[in-house]
């Protein structure tokens, strides 16, 4: 007999924690539209040389090949590398992300967009992660991206989007910002500016091992003492986001590309603050220990942790100037930005921060008592879905009990009971669950009082 089980890092999802999600992702949808971006989905699957190479080395060790219809034996037989077995054997991947498959849209169909081209996508995506809080093998993201357009309003909306969606979450957070500009310039500086793709993994890592570890790791890579000096300089920079802009001025007054990035930093906090018109934003912070380890990202840089539960980045983004350029579509710059959902799921529920609006969904139950009662229930219960209150009748003639028990453990806050003497006197009976309080009315009346109920 098979054993009932999901591979791991995967998760199965009730209706409850369903109607959760969906608020959430209810919320950064609607956001999206408001600021202009349209809907886009892509394929679960994308050849396996529209993924690799885009990640970096651990993306594309982290990334699931899918296996080639036929005979894969023979095919992989002459392999002589675990490379070669990969590429003899499986030419498609499961989506990593969904920049990399929406910069092979923009590059397959540009010529029927109109750009600047705004995008929102929600869909899962997978790695093959080690799972564990919050982080799992199969998740969804929620994307925004705007690409055809190097103007950092961009930046500056995309932040505001982070701010409203979390404002109406009722979540506290950081929004963190960096620009690989000025992380290209500290690599000149110490003098690796050929090893800045391996210096960013590593800063990467920074917030999970810390400084000594970090130094270990910088030694070990074989980073001069000199570069190392330089790189914990520049890290042990501190203070208000003026404070900071001040001493990163000082330390690359004579490095050119460090200076375009403070200068889009600088730019895009003014923008942000002008853009909130009074209200109490999420603050942005400057974060020089912000790296952000994918190999795209040209320019500012984006993480946002919850400031209220201990958990990784619940969302993340950034500039990418030559992204469709791999496509054979180059100089089309973009920038967008991820939400996590599930992380943010998990502190939505830590905090105990969901509304009571998800915690269910049928809002009136129809007691059977079969016959004539069930023709009557059948008519009332279509009247209440017409007005768009979730309703149901229970399918068959059960014991009382057994169906107020129904109502109880699906958390229905109203039943309707139509016995023999309701019927008689063209009545109904309404009882609200959580107090028992019960409320006989006529039949010509029962659709305005079950409305009053919920205020429609």
């Amino acid at each position: 007999m098979t054993v009932a089980s999901i591979p791991r890092g995967t998760r199965d999802f009730g209706p409850d924690i369903v109607r959760k999600r969906n608020y959430i992702i209810q919320t950064i949808r609607s956001t999206f539209e408001t600021y202009g971006f349209e809907p886009l989905e892509t394929p679960a699957m994308e050849n396996i040389e529209t993924l690799t190479g885009k990640y970096g080395d651990e993306g594309d060790k982290l990334m699931f090949k899918i296996l080639n219809n036929g005979d894969i034996y023979s095919k992989g037989a002459q392999a002589t590398t675990n490379q070669e077995l990969i590429n003899a054997v499986s030419e498609k991947a499961l989506r990593y992300d969904l920049t990399i498959p929406f910069a092979r849209y923009v590059a397959m169909n540009r010529s029927q967009l109109t750009f600047p081209f705004k995008r929102f996508q929600i869909q899962p995506v997978w790695r093959a992660d080690n799972p564990q809080r919050g982080r799992f093998r199969e998740f969804y993201q929620c994307d925004a991206d705007v690409i055809g357009s190097k103007s950092l309003i961009s930046e500056m909306e995309l932040l505001s989007i982070y701010s409203r969606v979390f404002e109406q979450l009722n979540l506290q957070v950081e929004i963190k910002l960096n620009n690989r500009k000025i992380l290209a310039g500290l690599a000149e500086l110490a003098g690796i500016a050929d090893r800045m793709m391996e210096m960013t993994i590593l800063l990467d890592k920074l917030d999970k091992i810390g400084p000594e570890k970090l130094h270990e790791l910088m030694l070990k890579a074989a980073f001069s003492n000199d570069a190392i000096a330089c790189i914990e300089q520049f890290l042990a920079i501190k203070g208000t986001n003026e404070t900071v802009l001040l001493a990163l001025k000082e330390l690359f007054k004579h490095t050119e590309i460090a200076l375009r990035g403070i200068d889009e930093i600088e730019t895009v906090l003014k923008g942000y603050q002008l853009m909130q018109q009074g209200d109490k934003p999420n603050q942005l912070a400057i974060d020089l220990t912000l790296a952000r380890g994918l190999n795209y990202y040209t320019g500012i840089i984006i993480e946002v942790k919850s400031a209220e539960v201990a958990m990784g980045s619940i969302g993340g983004g950034g500039r990418y100037d030559d992204l469709t350029g791999i496509f054979g579509v180059p100089d089309m710059s973009g920038v967008g930005i991820s939400f996590g959902l599930d992380r943010i799921y998990e502190v939505l529920l830590e905090l105990n921060r969901f509304p009571d609006t998800t915690k269910n969904g049928t809002k009136v139950l129809f007691i059977n008592f079969g016959n004539q009662a069930e023709t009557t229930a059948l008519q009332l219960v279509q009247a209440i879905r017409q007005e768009t209150i979730a309703a149901e009748i229970y399918p068959s003639n059960e014991k009382i009990k057994k169906q107020m028990e129904y109502a109880n453990k699906k958390q229905i806050p109203f039943v309707v009971l139509i016995g023999e003497n309701e019927l008689q006197n063209n009545q109904v009976v309404i009882k609200n669950m959580a107090s028992g309080e019960q409320q006989t009315v006529s039949i010509a009346t029962f659709i305005q009082h079950i409305k009053e109920l919920f205020s429609i």
